[in-house]
């Protein structure tokens, strides 16, 4: 699969406007910025940084995966929706943000996740946590007209089956259902606690489906760093490629400090460590050492 080393479109810094915000889970809520300048050249799996637009705490920006992105009356993209939980200092604050804010948000970052091939018959995609949240755009690439980028990117997989797998410790942590209720996704939840779908690990799922007379030829995962290796390993044994995108935590969001870099093999098979913000955060399965 063919895949950009860099972000493959310039990103840019920009102030954006809160547009609305929306609990979906426990702790997590869903923030809708306009900011046409990132919108039209954003594709899934990107992310941006996001901070406020006055004072100096914190000083640091945040990273948030693309949720999706929205259009204005005449089709075009002018703003995009990303998900978010209060876990820390900035997204303690981000609640309280009201309609007609100002944020400072640089973007898009990252290389984005590979263009699906066309022979791709099997598009299994496994989250956990907030994981799910970039694959929504992967979802309305594949299944509806979406079309994201500057260029468009130009997908031709129309005939590819979609899966989501996607897992959290209860129900009242899945956040972003009704988004995910798209024509033609296959939906599969799973809970630690067993208070919706099936009880256990996501993982499990993603066996299930390795098992079926439909599985998947294709995977694209995104969570906690055990569930992504448990992912790694299973896909592995499989014989099935796979891409992870890294949430290791960041601090500029564009290769200088060095933050955030992770375990990569490299072509002579040693390892090296490379930037998650720049070279990443979608790296193949079988490239990340734990």
């Amino acid at each position: 699969m063919n895949h950009p080393a860099f972000p493959p479109c310039p990103a840019l810094q920009v102030t954006a406007r809160v547009v609305e915000q929306e609990l979906m889970a426990r702790n997590t809520y869903r923030l809708r910025l306009h900011c046409p300048e990132i919108a039209r050249r954003i594709v899934p799996g990107q992310f941006f940084m996001v901070r406020p637009a006055r004072g100096s705490d914190p000083l640091l920006g945040r990273p948030f995966a693309l949720f999706d992105t929205f259009d204005d009356e005449h089709g075009q993209p002018v703003g995009f929706d990303f998900g978010y939980v209060t876990v820390g200092k900035l997204t303690g604050l981000m609640p309280s943000w009201q309609v007609g804010d100002e944020v400072s948000v640089w973007g898009p970052l990252g290389n984005g996740f590979p263009i699906v091939p066309a022979e791709t018959k099997h598009l299994m995609c496994v989250a956990g946590g907030i994981g799910q949240t970039p694959f929504l755009a992967v979802a309305r690439e594949l299944l509806t007209s979406r079309r994201y980028g500057l260029p468009v990117r130009d997908v031709a997989a129309d005939a590819t089956k979609v899966s989501l797998c996607y897992g959290a410790r209860s129900a009242e942590y899945l956040a972003g259902l009704k988004e995910f209720a798209i024509d033609g996704l296959d939906m599969r939840l799973a809970t630690d606690d067993d208070s919706r779908g099936h009880h256990g690990f996501v993982t499990e799922l993603l066996r299930q489906s390795l098992a079926s007379d439909s599985p998947p030829d294709l995977i694209y995962c995104c969570g906690p760093e055990p569930m992504m290796h448990a992912v790694q390993k299973i896909a592995t044994a499989a014989s099935v490629a796979c891409w992870l995108s890294l949430e290791t935590p960041m601090a500029c969001g564009i290769g200088i400090c060095y933050s955030c870099v992770a375990k990569i093999q490299q072509d002579d098979g040693e390892w090296d460590y490379r930037r998650t913000c720049l070279e990443g955060p979608i790296f193949p399965a079988a490239k990340v050492v734990f």
